[in-house]
């Protein structure tokens, strides 16, 4: 079927559904194009339990479409491709989780929002890329903070904040794929060019960077700076976002090999076929999800 059939197709399911679709930033570009919203995983699941629709279709990754089944626990959330993991998330088991906790007695847990249901329910407080520095400072002085999934993005935080932490030794595959010589040599080819970065990168990466931020900080960064040209260093697939956000400016990949292969298992095909059969929908038991919820809502009470 022809693209635009598809899209038509797409369209006119939406409005016999109820429906919307919501895409995370890393998405292909035909998803992006065809989304009622863009944004980062929690931007998106705090979106899903707040619209009117009934029926989410996430285009992203598992653990995103659970995060919003879960705060959205009325809606039916569908992931078009079930698939589409975090090697990331899927390095942290709830089990391991325990037997650490056990080993620190009085321990806080801070889970990074990539993380599975399971491990967010034997979390005392999660956290996003945005928010991890300010989640973990509100942590009592004193307490020993188990930190992860990501290394990296914890190892980040303790610089930011001077505390100690204990650090899962998880990491995002796609950010190692940045490298220090990736940025040396475009630095050269672009003078001027700023170079904002997401922390999930190797901290030889980040320590080149002009800002560390998540993609929703990249958004509002770029809105705010008189820079004309920007070294983006995350998923390739937000460069197209900021592209279509900011025409005028000039956005730079990292690393064309930063591309993340699970964020592009969702296509067009996909999603019209999840409107038309409303599956496969992701549910997480309820005991699971009312633990996992109660960590996800004290990082939103956090800020």
């Amino acid at each position: 079927m022809p693209k635009q059939h598809i899209i038509e197709k797409i369209r006119r399911l939406k409005a016999e559904r109820g429906a919307i679709v919501l895409a995370h930033n890393y998405q292909p570009p035909e998803i992006q194009d065809i989304a009622d919203r863009l944004g980062d995983s929690l931007d998106l699941s705090r979106f899903a339990a707040s619209t009117a629709e009934n029926t989410i279709i996430f285009c992203g990754v598992h653990f995103m479409a659970e995060t919003a089944a879960m705060l959205a626990p009325e809606k039916r959330v569908i992931l078009p491709e079930p698939t589409a993991g975090c090697p990331m998330a899927d390095m942290m088991c709830a089990e391991d989780l325990v037997a650490l906790k056990k080993k620190h007695p009085g321990v806080v847990v801070v889970s990074y929002v990539n993380s599975t249901a399971e491990v967010k329910a034997e979390t005392d407080i999660c956290c996003t890329s945005a928010n991890a520095v300010r989640v973990v400072e509100s942590v009592s002085a004193g307490k020993e903070i188990i930190f992860g999934p990501d290394k990296y993005l914890g190892g980040w935080v303790a610089a930011q904040t001077g505390r100690e932490l204990i650090l899962w030794q998880g990491y995002c595959p796609t950010h190692q794929k940045i490298y220090p010589e990736d940025i040396s040599a475009l630095r050269a080819a672009h003078p001027g060019a700023v170079f904002m970065v997401h922390p999930e990168v190797n901290p030889a990466v980040a320590s080149l960077a002009d800002a560390v931020l998540g993609t929703g900080g990249m958004l509002r960064f770029v809105e705010k700076s008189a820079a004309r040209t920007f070294i983006v260093g995350t998923e390739v697939g937000m460069v197209y976002r900021l592209q279509k956000e900011f025409p005028g400016r000039e956005f730079i990949p990292a690393s064309k090999h930063a591309l993340c292969p699970n964020m592009k298992k969702i296509t067009l095909e996909k999603v019209a076929i999840s409107l038309e059969r409303l599956e496969p929908v992701i549910t997480v038991p309820k005991a699971i999800a009312d633990r996992a919820r109660a960590a996800i809502q004290r990082m939103i009470e956090t800020g």
